[in-house]
């Protein structure tokens, strides 16, 4: 997918499509779930325990997240930043848990030029790691600690994961152009250079011939991540998130 898939951009307007590697998990997803633009105070308040209205609050969800100190230890993120991802995440999902309709709904608002839904799926899919139909806090910010916080081996393995759409540790020609389509649909018309109907087919021809170094047909997760640490564009992909939140 390119480097960076581009920021949010209302209908009619243009949206540039980078010639880079396609990689990358897109740089909204941290503001598509966690902070949406309604949902951004300049200074969000913090979960109290001793508040009760927060005590009130979390009676009232149907999963309750784990306590902040057991997810520090297993995520990247700090006390004050999964109280603040966690006030994001329940303003758009009372309940405490997403599901993958919520997911899709929430996501379409920053691609409102294209379809998301295809990709969309795909991402709740790589979050949704129990595979039980829902995504909770400690999935999201599991998740997202690796993308924004992981090593270039983390991010590479979650990528590999993504792409993986079976899950049977191999990528095929046809899940990475399934992903492939569904990228290109989300970015919708409004891109520089317009889109070609037979750019997603061309493009993966091109990455699965370089992956696939042994030319067995799939592409494992060696081979992914080989071809990615030695393609420049990848690893400056990959920097892209290092100060997201």
């Amino acid at each position: 997918m390119p480097s960076q898939v581009p920021e949010p951009a209302g209908a009619g307007s243009a949206i540039s499509l980078p010639a880079g590697d396609w990689v990358a998990v897109p740089s909204s997803l941290p503001s598509a779930l966690a902070a949406p633009a309604s949902l951004r105070p300049h200074r969000p308040r913090l979960l109290d325990p001793d508040s009760v209205e927060d005590e009130f609050e979390l009676s009232t969800v149907c999963h309750r997240p784990e306590g902040l100190e057991q997810l520090q230890e297993q995520t990247k993120f700090t006390r004050k930043e999964l109280q603040v991802l966690y006030r994001g995440f329940k303003n758009e999902c009372p309940s405490g848990i997403v599901n993958e309709e919520n997911f899709k709904q929430i996501y379409s608002q920053f691609f409102p030029q294209g379809d998301s839904s295809t990709y969309a799926t795909f991402l709740f899919n790589a979050f949704d790691t129990n595979h039980d139909g829902s995504v909770s806090f400690e999935d999201f910010v599991a998740g997202l600690s690796v993308i924004l916080r992981g090593t270039v081996d983390d991010r590479l393995n979650w990528a590999f994961n993504l792409y993986d759409l079976n899950k049977d540790g191999c990528i095929t020609k046809e899940e990475m152009l399934d992903i492939m389509k569904s990228i290109y649909d989300m970015m919708g018309k409004y891109t520089y250079p317009a889109l070609r109907e037979e750019a997603p087919r061309e493009h993966v021809e091109n990455f699965f011939q370089k992956m696939d170094r042994n030319k067995d047909g799939v592409v494992t997760i060696e081979e992914f991540i080989e071809s990615c640490q030695k393609d420049e564009n990848i690893m400056r992909s990959m920097q892209l998130f290092d100060n997201v939140i």
